[in-house]
């Protein structure tokens, strides 16, 4: 596993309406696992999450992401401690995404109608409570989203492949900057 500094494309990390009421900040440096595993194998009984729901344990988010597909975050530079935890009896496999995949929150009172503005899924708590794990279009690109709510409130993870990250960045702070973001000079979604 690399555990080797992470370069983003996206370019403004953090971007915060001055109220607080929404802000948007680039993870893709956290680290992302990817582990494909029967149910019945150790890792599976390990994981210990259902498809379409998430769990913390140990630092670790663990996000079922497909039926027997699970999305391991954590903070960055933490892979190799990650993929490590994962038993491999049996058929399973073990893949480091960190440096594929374009990860960013968006969290605050604000952020499900800013997600609305270009997004799929119906994001309603009864259809996506706190740790749903769920895949939608969010401004035409493919996206694995965990609704992880934060202290200040409702928070989403959403991760794409890290070539649309600078893109999807920009055009999600777009559809913020009715909320109150700025949008700094230089974004742009072309």
């Amino acid at each position: 596993m690399s555990d080797i500094h992470y370069r983003s494309a996206v370019e403004f990390p953090f971007l915060s309406a001055p109220d607080g009421s929404i802000s948007l900040a680039d993870h893709s440096e956290y680290t992302k696992v990817l582990v494909r595993a029967d149910r019945k194998t150790a890792a599976g009984k390990h994981l210990k999450v259902s498809y379409g729901r998430s769990r913390s344990r140990d630092g670790i988010l663990i996000c079922g992401s497909r039926p027997d597909e699970w999305t391991l975050l954590s903070e960055a530079h933490r892979s190799t401690e990650v993929a490590e935890s994962v038993p491999r009896d049996g058929f399973v496999s073990v893949v480091d995404i960190t440096h594929a995949r374009t990860m960013f929150r968006i969290s605050g009172s604000c952020a499900v109608d800013a997600l609305a503005k270009v997004c799929n899924v119906d994001l309603a708590d009864h259809m996506t409570p706190d740790g749903a794990v769920f895949s939608g279009s969010i401004a035409k690109v493919g996206c694995d989203v965990v609704r992880n709510d934060q202290e200040a409130g409702r928070s989403y993870l959403i991760a794409c492949e890290r070539s649309f990250g600078k893109y999807l960045f920009a055009v999600v702070a777009d559809a913020c900057a009715e909320f109150g973001i700025a949008i700094p000079s230089g974004m742009s979604t072309h």
